[in-house]
Parts: C-alpha cells; structure tokens; sequence
C-alpha cells in the first residue's frame, strides 16, 4: 500500500511540474509607457550610432543630442526599441507599451459608435483611435482647420 501511495504521489509531483514548464508564461511588464500622442525620454548608452523601432504605427523616436531618444506614442499595443553601435551590436532593447489616455477622458458610446472627450475641465472632443469614423474625421478636420489658421502669416503693413 504504502508503494502504491509513494509512486502515485511521485506521478503526481511529475505532472505538476509538467503543467507548470509547459503553461504560458505572463508578458514580461513593458520598460517604457507612454500614452498615445504623449512622448517619453529614455537615457540611451554610450556610442548609439542606430535606432529600430519595432513596429512605427505604434511608437517613434528620435534621437536627440546627449544619447536621448524621444519616444512617441502612435497607435495602441506593444512593440521594442533597439539600440545598435556602428558594428550592429545591440547595446540595449527595451519594449515600449503605448496606452490611451488615462485622465480626464470621457467616452460616449452610443450603440455600436464611440465618442472620446477630453474633460479637463471643460468636455471637448479628443482625436482617438478606435472612435466613430464620422465623429473622428470632423474632429480631425477642424483640428486642422484651427492648425491651419495658425499658420497664415500675419498681413504686410
């Protein structure tokens, strides 16, 4: 009886840890956030001579002076940046999470449409992946349209 006990309890102890190797392993947590349209500064190593970014429709970057890379939340998900030197050599990887925004949003759903509302204080609509097409572009117009204003040159006297 007692044989019978410690192989079953030995099966057991296999099985598990069977379970356990072969079970998805969690996401490691992103090294860099940043928010959709919002921009991060990372600290880059010496002697950077290349930057990748792995997916460009979901972050950007630019390096600036002092080994600072800007980076630029484009569109929602996950992807990495990697630092290269002059022969190719990785001299650093990190993955970038880019997330909306967070603060003072409201969004309004109406059926199957969303609408996002930026409400700090006053509520005004917000440009957001992922919003009602209609309700998105005549955001995105008159952004552009207040945009362009701004660029007229002021009249010659």
């Amino acid at each position: 009886m007692a044989l019978v006990f410690g192989r079953l309890l030995l099966a057991l102890i296999f099985a598990f840890c069977a379970v356990a190797a072969i079970a998805p392993k969690s996401a490691p947590a992103a090294e860099v956030r940043v928010s959709v349209d919002q921009a991060k500064l990372i600290k880059l190593p010496e002697n950077v001579a290349t930057i990748v970014i792995g997916n460009p429709l979901i972050a950007d970057g630019s390096l600036q002076p002092g080994n600072i890379l800007v980076v630029t939340g484009k569109g929602y998900g996950t992807t990495n940046v990697i630092a290269l030197d002059r022969t190719g050599a990785v001299l650093m990887e990190r993955s970038v999470e880019v997330q909306g925004p967070r603060e003072h949003t409201v969004v309004v759903y109406r059926g199957p449409t969303r609408e996002t509302y930026s409400c700090a204080p006053y509520c005004n609509p917000q440009i957001t992946l992922g919003d009602a097409n209609i309700f998105f572009n005549q955001t995105i117009n008159q952004t552009a349209t207040r945009n362009s204003f701004a660029q007229i040159p002021p009249p010659t006297r």
